[in-house]
């Protein structure tokens, strides 16, 4: 029997997998005894649906009714489909569809970038727009969140038709709509959600909800094809540092996270004590590229030899210690008791020793042959190439994304809604989704 055989509802559409793979031969009625007439029977509600729960005799004994409005009623043959086969249950008419491939658009407003993007199959990229408010939260150097919000308002429409528009395609010719949920800034993601959730209604689209973090793992395979082992994952970010083995079917087992800042804040925090400006982590990188990494000894907290977490406030005050005993430093063509460019390299150093260390030693802990490191820290040159090194020498496979797709963007968000799509379906309930601004 073929694979990937899926019920939609045009409706609130609700899809799963059905393990068993037959050809249902659907039919609407409002009496639960007609319309039954081969081996199996099943009626079933929104709820059962959703869990791919397949189908059997004893469901038969038992149906569910699918909605308040009537019952669905199934008559099963073991007749093979093609790969990728579905039936739409519409309002009016029953009717078999080939899904040849699934084009998703993807939304992402977890933060400061408002983004969209057209992606076909988990693979082909058709577009990618990204709308940037560095210029916005500049001059606080940080995100202010209430900002952040008031610039989606504005942002979201025009980056959606501006991704429609590259891809060329209309928003009809959609298959699903993916979103990021969470984590990230509760009102920045309800923009991202309320304007998917209006497509989805308005459009009768099927939704699809995205972790972000999942998403940043998915985007070191972008262009290619996932693994089928297990790896470990260091997601690295403004807002996040942690440590994840993640399966081949993408569920993840959490192995240590940071206990205060992320890294990513680390070097934002840092680079405002020093007035680098905003984001710190692309000047930082600069500057060090030019200085020593060793003129100056910054701690490694959390060092312990068993250890999987992170902690970097420690890092941050012992620079503002720093400071605070030896002044500023020198700036370009000036005279001073140091350089600009060796505090920051040794800063950037004490980082990048603690990420490779823990994600080796996470690989080792975990017995697994692959890491990969995603987040906008992953960007970090100099982390790429001490990764490379160490990843070298314990004869490990690293997997990292391409630069433009560490940061936040839709791409990976429409990439791994497929995957998604095809472990669990579409959401159930689209209207009652909401922002979660943890999660796991």
């Amino acid at each position: 029997m073929e694979k990937n055989v899926h019920i939609y509802s045009d409706r609130w559409p609700k899809a799963t997998p059905l393990q068993n793979q037959y050809n249902a031969d659907i039919h609407r009625t409002g009496d639960r005894s007609s319309g039954v007439s081969a081996l199996f029977r099943a009626s079933y509600s929104r709820r059962s649906m959703n869990q791919g729960r397949p189908f059997d005799d004893s469901m038969c004994q038992n149906p569910f009714t699918v909605s308040k409005m009537f019952a669905l009623s199934v008559t099963l043959e073991p007749v093979p489909l093609p790969e990728g086969s579905a039936f739409l249950l519409s309002r009016r008419k029953i009717a078999p569809i080939e899904v040849q491939r699934m084009i998703i658009l993807g939304i992402e407003t977890s933060c400061d970038e408002t983004a969209a993007a057209v992606v076909e199959d988990g693979m082909n990229i058709f577009s990618d727009v990204v709308a940037s408010q560095i210029a916005v939260h500049s001059p606080y150097g940080g995100v202010v969140p209430e900002l952040a919000s008031r610039k989606h308002v504005e942002a979201i429409l025009p980056v959606i038709a501006q991704a429609l528009h590259e891809a060329g395609i209309s928003a009809e010719q959609l298959d699903a709509i993916a979103v990021t949920q969470g984590p990230g800034l509760v009102g920045a993601l309800l923009i991202g959600l309320s304007a998917a959730k209006a497509m989805a209604y308005a459009l009768q689209k099927p939704l699809i909800a995205v972790n972000h973090l999942e998403g940043h793992m998915h985007a070191a395979f972008l262009g290619g094809e996932r693994l089928d082992r297990p790896f470990v994952c260091l997601v690295v970010s403004g807002g996040h540092t942690a440590l994840y083995r993640v399966n081949p079917d993408g569920e993840h087992d959490f192995l240590g996270s940071t206990r205060d800042d992320a890294a990513g804040e680390a070097f934002d925090k840092v680079a405002k004590l020093l007035n680098l400006g905003y984001p710190g982590g692309i000047t930082i990188e600069r500057l060090a590229s030019g200085g020593d990494p060793k003129a100056f000894q910054f701690p490694r907290a959390l060092a312990d030899k068993d250890s999987l977490e992170f902690s970097f406030s420690g890092l941050k005050t012992s620079v503002a210690n720093f400071l605070r005993h030896h002044g500023f430093p020198a700036q370009a063509g000036e005279t001073g008791p140091y350089r600009l460019e060796d505090l920051v390299a040794s800063f950037q150093e004490a980082i990048v020793d603690v990420l490779v260390v823990k994600t080796m030693r996470a690989a080792a802990s975990c017995g697994v042959g692959d890491v990969a490191v995603v987040g906008g820290v992953a960007a970090n040159l100099r982390l790429r190439e001490r990764l490379k090194e160490e990843a070298g020498r314990l004869r490990l496979n690293l997997h990292l994304p391409l630069r433009r797709y560490c940061t936040d963007n839709a791409v990976m968000i429409a990439a791994v809604a497929h995957s998604i799509w095809k472990r669990s379906g579409f959401c159930p309930d689209p209207i009652d989704l909401d922002a979660r601004s943890r999660w796991f």
